[in-house]
C-alpha cells in the first residue's frame, strides 16, 4: 500500500500545528492564512504527529485510519506527584513469591514497553516473553557456563598476561564469578533469583539506536510493573553474559534473531518495601 497524505481543507482551520510540529517537514503554509499543503511525502517516518496534533481531524494519513486514532483526555494523566511518587518508590525487588504474574498484567508491561519511543520512529524494537519454568532454568544454565568459560580464560597463564594488559578491570570480578558458581551448585538462583518471567528486548543487528531504544522500552515496562505492584529487576548478569558470549547461545535457544540489549525479571513479591528513601543529592550543572 502506498504512502497517502491529505488535507482536507473544508475542515482544517490553518492553525499551523501540523506545520511546525512534522519533523520531515511535509506540510507547508506560504502565509498564515493560505491553505496548507504537502510536500515530499516519501520523507514521512509514519510518527504520526501530525494527526495527533490536529484538532479537526483534518489530516487524512494513510498509515493512521480514524480506528487507530484516540482522543487524549489530560485529567486522566496521573499527577506529577503521583509519577514522581511512583518513581521514588521503585526498587530492584529480587524477592519473588513462586506464583507466576498473570498473563493480564504482562501483557500491560508489554505494552507499555512497546510505547517507549524510537529514535527516526524507526518502531523495530521486539521482545520475547520466557514463561516456561524449563526455558528459564536453562538460560541460567547457559548463563553460568559462560560466566565459567568467562573465568577460566581470564586465569589462563598463557592468556593472563595479555589480558591483564587489555581488560585489567576484568580480574576484579573473578571471585563474583567464582561465587555465582558455588550458589549455582548448591541449588539457588543467583542469576534470576526465581524469577517466573523473563522479558528481553532485542533490536536488529544492524540497527544504530538498539541499545538505546531498548532500554527506553524497559524504562516504561519497568514503571508500568511498579504501578501493577509486580516485581523486577534488570537482568544485568544475564546481558553481561550474552555480551561475552561469541557463540550467542541464549539468543539461539530462544529463537531470537537480532541482538538483546535489556532484560527484566519479572515475578511477584513475596516482600513489599514500606518506605522509599532518599538518595544522593542531584549533581547537576545549570549553564
Amino acid at each position: 500500500m502506498s504512502l497517502s497524505i491529505h488535507i482536507d481543507i473544508e475542515t482544517c482551520t490553518r492553525c499551523r500545528k501540523c506545520v511546525r510540529i512534522c519533523p520531515a517537514e511535509i506540510f507547508i503554509q506560504e502565509t498564515p492564512k493560505s491553505d496548507v499543503e504537502t510536500q515530499h511525502i516519501s520523507s514521512c517516518i509514519h510518527c504520526g504527529h501530525c494527526v495527533g496534533v490536529c484538532p479537526t481531524s483534518s489530516i487524512v494519513h494513510s498509515d493512521f485510519p480514524a480506528e487507530k486514532i484516540h482522543p487524549i483526555h489530560p485529567e486522566k494523566f496521573p499527577t506529577s506527584e503521583q509519577l514522581l511518587l511512583l518513581i521514588k518508590s521503585r526498587r530492584s525487588n529480587r524477592a519473588f513469591s513462586a506464583k507466576p504474574v498473570p498473563a493480564e498484567k504482562l501483557d500491560l508491561i508489554l505494552e507499555a514497553a512497546h510505547r517507549a519511543p524510537t529514535g527516526t520512529n524507526a518502531q523495530n524494537v521486539s521482545f520475547t516473553l520466557v514463561t516456561d519454568p524449563e526455558k528459564i532454568q536453562q538460560v541460567i544454565g547457559f548463563t553460568i557456563d559462560i560466566f565459567m568459560e568467562l573465568g577460566k580464560k581470564l586465569s589462563n597463564p598463557f592468556l593472563k598476561p595479555i589480558l591483564k594488559l587489555i581488560v585489567p578491570d576484568a580480574y576484579a570480578y573473578l571471585p563474583h564469578l567464582e561465587a555465582l558458581r558455588r550458589k549455582y551448585e548448591m541449588g539457588q538462583d543467583p542469576i534470576l533469583r526465581k524469577a517466573t518471567a523473563l522479558l528481553l528486548i532485542h533490536t536488529p543487528k544492524k540497527s544504530q539506536l538498539g541499545c538505546q531504544d531498548a532500554n527506553l522500552a524497559y524504562q516504561n515496562g519497568s514503571l508500568m510493573a511498579e504501578s501493577l505492584g509486580i516485581s523486577q529487576f534488570y537482568t544485568g548478569f544475564l546481558c553481561i553474559a550474552m555480551q561475552q558470549d561469541k557463540k550467542n547461545r541464549i539468543p539461539n535457544f530462544l529463537g531470537i534473531e537480532g541482538k538483546v540489549h535489556a532484560g527484566m525479571g519479572l515475578g511477584v513479591p513475596s516482600i513489599h518495601f514500606e518506605n522509599y528513601i532518599d538518595r544522593k543529592e542531584i549533581d547537576v550543572r545549570k549553564l
